[in-house]
């Protein structure tokens, strides 16, 4: 009991305004290393690349604009967001961590300073609507970004005018926006939670139903990948550093000890678990920066390449280490690609496929509430999954994972518990 108040006044400790500058000292740190890694003029050259080339999966910004302008513009709109969530008077949570994790990830292949904001005014107009506060909808919008390269396929569309293809962008991005809410309420029914991204699954789905509008007046999304190998030195000592700092910060946050650290390990995962809400945010922090190293190693395992697709698959299992991954759920995840590998006509360090392994922990609660080995078959299958729905949204879901992970959970959830035996 003495040892839980210790640990309990400890926790107490750490201010919302700490976790905010903690935060923000994990984004800026994005943006130093951008500036250390290139020159001012490629960097500039390199951030109006990124704004302004298409970016359907799988478009690498180190490809595109450098890795000075990459992080750059990962460092700068994780700022943005983290200020935005500080203006609405917002508690730092899991879910603030999982999101704002994610706009990094993203920021390195997918949205950038430009094609966000149709997107977020189209949530902040639902909410309106319904008169609610924008807190209300503020992840929504965070995670709904998804659809960003849509609004800049149809913004710099080479077939279209610009006196059309801009208020044509500008609608669409609002009405994706203005859409998300209710669809992502009713399709978290559809799996259970047991998909942790449930905006990329109702991502897919309207990607899916604005595709074939597009696609039926000969509007198609041209097909792009941008792949960078190379730099896993350079990447890699940067991301160790991070997640180290993670770890050593947390274990002095939290009275110089590991406490609580395994009990996260505890939980399933499924939606809803907030580690911060439920640990604490110094355990929650260690739990980030292990899962950091895991990922990470096992891209370089595997003779990966670190670049803007893995990072960011990398920083969503760090931010989702907040908010349902933990490393006893994610690693049967990464078995189960393994073991594809094996079996299948792919590599396992080809580039969809270390995706899958990154994304694919969005199935980790089926790990955690049923068993490794159940994980392990669900990885298996969602690696070949992923590989085929990518059509049906045209690239212009960034999370094509997390749409393919909504339909192996909806399929193989039901059947497990159907025919799980309690002794198994």
């Amino acid at each position: 009991m003495a040892a839980y108040r210790k640990n309990k006044i400890q926790e107490n400790i750490i201010t919302n305004n700490m976790k905010y500058l903690i935060l923000g000292g994990y984004a800026l740190s994005l943006i130093i290393f951008g500036l250390l890694t290139d020159t001012p003029e490629k960097i500039l050259k390199g951030l109006y690349n990124i704004l302004t080339e298409p970016d359907t999966l799988i478009t690498d910004y180190i490809g595109v604009g450098g890795i000075g302008a990459s992080f750059i513009n990962s460092g700068l709109l994780t700022l943005i967001f983290l200020f935005i969530l500080y203006k609405l008077k917002l508690n730092i949570n899991g879910v603030s961590i999982a999101s704002l994790f994610l706009i990094a990830g993203f920021g390195l292949f997918g949205k950038n300073l430009l094609n966000v904001w149709f997107i977020i005014l189209g949530v902040y107009l639902y909410a309106k609507t319904q008169k609610n506060k924008f807190s209300k909808y503020i992840y929504i919008a965070l995670f709904g970004t998804a659809m960003g390269p849509m609004v800049t396929e149809i913004l710099f569309s080479t077939t279209l005018s610009k006196a059309i293809s801009i208020p044509l962008g500008a609608i669409v991005g609002i009405s994706i926006g203005f859409i998300l809410p209710p669809l992502s309420t009713y399709l978290l029914r559809v799996h259970q939670g047991f998909n942790l991204y449930n905006i990329g699954f109702t991502a897919g789905m309207i990607g899916t139903v604005f595709v074939s509008i597009f696609k039926s007046y000969g509007f198609l999304p041209s097909p792009r990948f941008i792949w960078t190998s190379g730099n896993n030195k350079l990447l890699s000592v940067y991301l160790f550093l991070m997640f180290f700092s993670m770890i050593l910060l947390g274990y002095y946050l939290n009275n110089r000890s590991f406490n609580k650290v395994k009990d996260i390990t505890t939980y399933p995962g499924r939606l809803v678990a907030d580690f911060v809400i439920l640990e604490g945010f110094a355990p929650t922090l260690i739990n980030m920066g292990i899962n950091g190293f895991i990922a990470t190693i096992y891209i370089l395992l595997v003779k990966g390449d670190l670049n803007g697709p893995t990072i960011g698959g990398i920083f969503t299992v760090v931010g989702f280490g907040a908010f349902g991954k933990h490393p006893k759920n994610i690693l049967p995840i990464f078995l189960g690609v393994f073991i594809g590998s094996l079996t299948k006509i792919w590599n396992i360090n080809d580039p969809a496929i270390l995706l899958a392994a990154l994304f694919g922990t969005a199935l980790a609660p089926i790990a955690g509430e049923f068993g490794w080995h159940y994980g392990v078959i669900a990885a298996f299958i969602h690696s070949s999954v992923v590989l085929n729905v990518g059509v049906l949204h045209g690239g212009l879901n960034l999370y094509n994972n997390g749409f393919a992970a909504g339909i192996v959970a909806a399929i193989l959830v039901p059947i497990i518990e159907a025919f799980r035996k309690d002794d198994f």
